[in-house]
Formats: structure tokens, C-alpha cells, sequence
């Protein structure tokens, strides 16, 4: 069996955040380079539980994360459960394994972001 994890920022570029300002063509390039780094971080990242792994347990999740311009995860919040709780609790584990994240773009002027991160446990 083939454990896969999967995380579909880039499929959510139109909802990944809650903008002010205005986004032209160069801020849209910066955004989805930023976007590409936070995908290869997390799946860098991203662990299969064992205990989901023996029991063969997939499930998808979404975070909602909010970061400071540093790229610091300030807070986040798990706003679609994944049906297993031992998947849940790996949530928090890597919200502590990726941050913080990428600098977000100058581009991107609000002093916190928020975003919802999906995330996903598959066996393949």
C-alpha cells in the first residue's frame, strides 16, 4: 500500500485568502510562487499517523490559518474534521512543523492573513 498525502492549496487559489487590497497580474505570479512554497513545505512536512496507517484510515480535513507578515502561525482552526480523530490530532502537530511559513508577498499588506489550508490523508 501506498500512503499519500495530498495538500490542494492551489486547487482553492480564488478562495485561499480574504483580501483587501486589490490583486493585479505581478501580484497574482508572487501570490501563486508563495502559494507553491507553502504546498512543498507542507507535504515536506505532512506525517501519516501510524495508528491511521494500521487501521487504514484516509480522510480530508480543512484548516483555516491565520499568519503574521512574518509567516508565523498566530492561529488556526479545524473547520472541516477528517471523521478520525487520531487524523485530527495530527493537525495540530503540523501546524507546529510548518511554521512558520513562507514571508507572504509584499503584495499582500495586511498586517495578519487568513487562509484555509486543505489537507489530505490517502492510501493509495
Amino acid at each position: 500500500m501506498k500512503y499519500i498525502f495530498k495538500s490542494a492549496i492551489l486547487t482553492l487559489a480564488v478562495s485561499f485568502f480574504m483580501f483587501s487590497a486589490t490583486i493585479t497580474g505581478a501580484n497574482a505570479s508572487e501570490i501563486k510562487s508563495w502559494q507553491k512554497k507553502i504546498v512543498k513545505l507542507v507535504a515536506k512536512k505532512q506525517v501519516y499517523p501510524r495508528a491511521a496507517m494500521r487501521k487504514e484510515l484516509e480522510g480530508r480535513a480543512k484548516v483555516s490559518v491565520m499568519i503574521d507578515r512574518s509567516g508565523a502561525i498566530q492561529n488556526f482552526d479545524l473547520v472541516q474534521s477528517t471523521g478520525h480523530a487520531v487524523l485530527d490530532k495530527e493537525v495540530p502537530k503540523l501546524m507546529g512543523r510548518i511554521s512558520p511559513l513562507p514571508t507572504p508577498p509584499a503584495s499582500l499588506s495586511d498586517a495578519q492573513l487568513t487562509f484555509v489550508l486543505p489537507l489530505s490523508w490517502v492510501i493509495q
